[in-house]
């Protein structure tokens, strides 16, 4: 397992290095730092916009391959992942950002999958009924409904529900509010604010989970090795956990692994609905901000969390499926 595990991490350290260096150069090539500035403001010193920019190495007069140089020896040697062209420092920015998007995402995309798999595997045992049609009538609803629509009507119906009921129990724009002077009450606060904006990631996470998982779940329930189960005395409820369930998740792995390191930069919508600022939001404003060095720190954050996704995915196969070997 730790050749096979060193040798996957040598492929996927070179893979990201070539990413995030052609990240860099098609950056550079293509952005002009200096359109950060206001152009039509006559006050402005030029010079010393330009000057500025020289010193944040991300100026078109050094010729490109000093700038790479510079930029890729600073990063091995300080990891120092450069300024943006209004001072901002990179690192502060993911830093700050990644934790943001990281309290938004775990919850979300575990209740997405948890409950995915668990609707899909129940609809599969329940083929061709009512409650079969009826939970795929709704996924296919929500699948079919942009995110930016649902975030705004999960927020319509929670500010009529907080007018009905007089209270404040929905609280979705920002981060945290205002704190109440009680014990635990910046836990509540926190909470209030994360209900919202999870649900709304996890509804389209469990629409599709599910489909996928229920599937997979009518392949594996009409096998030989579950009917072989079933009549050397096993209880349904036995024979479809332990076997059709197990086999069927062996493939949900790879979409699970992949999925969790997509949502980190995929939740760009949901973000700028809420009013939270993390990565997706970071992602956008980075591009339209003629930002070189962020954008290339959030294609390596990209790069990074797809790799660690493949990896995660390679051992979840390998603890699901026994008929796995690796030497």
């Amino acid at each position: 397992m730790f050749y096979y595990l060193a040798r996957r991490l040598a492929n996927y350290a070179l893979l990201l290095f070539v990413a995030v260096s052609l990240a860099y150069l098609i950056a550079s090539i293509s952005m002009n730092p200096r359109s950060a500035y206001d152009i039509t403001n006559p006050t402005l010193d030029w010079a010393a916009i330009e000057r500025t920019l020289v010193s944040y190495n991300i100026s078109d007069t050094i010729p490109l391959t000093q700038r790479y140089t510079t930029w890729l020896t600073n990063i091995f040697t300080e990891w120092d992942w450069g300024r943006g062209p209004k001072g901002a420092f990179v690192n502060e920015e993911i830093g700050r950002r990644m934790w943001v998007s990281v309290r938004l995402i775990i919850i979300g995309s575990f209740m997405g999958m948890i409950g995915g798999v668990v609707i899909g595997a129940w609809t599969a045992t329940k083929q061709y009924t009512w409650i079969d049609r009826t939970i795929t009538m709704i996924a296919l609803v929500v699948l079919s409904t942009p995110v930016v629509v649902m975030a705004n009507l999960l927020q319509i119906g929670a500010t009529q529900f907080n007018l009905t009921t007089g209270t404040n129990f929905f609280e979705f724009i920002g981060e945290t509010g205002q704190i109440g002077d009680y014990p635990g009450a910046w836990i509540v606060d926190r909470a209030q604010h994360l209900l919202l904006p999870t649900f709304s990631m996890s509804l389209g996470g469990m629409a599709s989970y599910s489909r996928y998982q229920r599937n997979l779940m009518l392949d594996t329930l009409g096998a030989d090795y579950v009917r072989t189960a079933r009549a050397k005395g096993l209880r349904k409820s036995q024979a479809v956990i332990r076997h059709a369930l197990r086999t069927s998740l062996v493939p949900m792995a790879t979409f699970f692994a992949f999925a969790i390191a997509g949502l980190f930069l995929g939740a760009t919508v949901t973000e700028r609905v809420y009013g939270w600022h993390g990565l997706g939001e970071y992602s956008v404003n980075s591009i339209t901000g003629q930002d070189i060095n962020a954008t290339a720190a959030v294609v390596a954050f990209s790069g990074v969390s797809t790799l660690t996704g493949a990896l995660l995915s390679d051992i979840l196969i390998v603890v699901v499926d026994p008929r796995v070997r690796v030497s």
